[in-house]
């Protein structure tokens, strides 16, 4: 049941054992809005837990309060409300589900969410779940303090590119403008978020070796492999190397996280790709997205480049 920002508030305060998840493989709009909502709603006086399906990459230390997210395990937890941020689909939570015993309340952005929770918020003008808890606390009069001001704009900032990408908008500016006057930081953050081990920039070069075009050059795939890997982030915006190719409508990147496992990113600044990520399983915005496939490397890769050809093809020539 789609809910309004009024209601979604109700739910929120009229609920004292709230848990809060968010998609596996998370980057920081969903971290970001998962500790500004910790945040938000411990400062009312409610019993939250963290709960999350994946680990938390390295470059998100920094953010206020991350070593209070858990993973979940065989114990049954009972609570009033179960919160999924920036997730389309109940399988992006993995075991999260399973795990917790509530009521869903869904707040997101994706386009292609599947509507999948008992109350949902979607707002997908949004660039990021983090203007929408920005919107939120502020009809909540929340207390807006450093903490929170860096957790929601590393949630917004990153989801948009640092403004770079076709979901920025005016809003969004004037959002990180007010967060930056409540103490965020964004020399800091960047500053955090760029930061590499060596490692990870070693790996870079044997990642881009593995570039492959297709579709008279429409297409450019790169494939990460478990053995290219030192540690859980060391693929954060690899992607964007084959999304600058001049020519490329489509970039894929294949990352192979265990055997049988592949997760994949897709980007385009022209075609929408949420529907082909839907069509795996998967689900994001018009311009990137991503999903799950099982199979070796070999099925795959020829299971979704030939859906990104025939994607590709459907739109030149209808």
């Amino acid at each position: 049941m789609e809910i309004s920002l009024e209601r979604t508030a109700e739910l929120l305060s009229n609920n004292s054992n709230i848990v809060i998840t968010a998609h596996v493989h998370p980057d920081g709009d969903s971290l970001g809005s998962m500790l500004a909502l910790d945040k938000c709603l411990s400062s009312m006086g409610k019993n939250v837990q963290l709960i999350l399906d994946d680990a938390v990459p390295d470059m998100y230390d920094f953010l206020p309060g991350t070593c209070k997210i858990i993973k979940p395990n065989s114990q049954k937890i009972k609570a009033d409300l179960l919160v999924v941020l920036d997730a389309s689909d109940i399988e992006r939570i993995g075991h999260v589900r399973a795990a917790v015993d509530a009521p869903v309340l869904n707040i997101d952005h994706h386009i292609s969410n599947t509507k999948f929770a008992d109350y949902l918020f979607l707002d997908s003008d949004a660039a990021a779940t983090g203007e929408i808890l920005f919107k939120l606390f502020k009809h909540m009069n929340t207390t807006i303090d450093p903490d929170i001001a860096t957790s929601l704009y590393t949630a917004i900032a990153t989801d948009c590119g640092f403004f770079r990408y076709a979901n920025t908008s005016s809003n969004t500016m004037r959002y990180c403008a007010e967060l930056i006057d409540f103490g965020a930081k964004p020399n800091l953050i960047s500053e955090a978020l760029e930061a590499r081990p060596l490692a990870a920039i070693t790996n870079l070069s044997k990642m881009l070796d593995t570039l492959e075009l297709f579709f008279d050059g429409k297409v450019a795939a790169i494939t990460v492999l478990p053995e290219m890997l030192t540690d859980n982030d060391n693929t954060e915006g690899v992607i964007n190397y084959p999304r600058i190719i001049e020519g490329v409508e489509i970039a894929i990147m294949f990352k192979f996280v265990e055997d049988g496992i592949c997760r994949i990113s897709l980007r385009s600044a022209r075609v929408d790709v949420s529907q082909l990520a839907l069509s795996f399983g998967g689900g994001g915005h018009a311009r990137a997205a991503g999903c799950t496939v099982s199979g070796t490397v070999a099925e795959v890769k020829e299971k979704v480049i030939g859906a990104v050809i025939e994607h590709l093809q459907a739109d030149y020539y209808g």
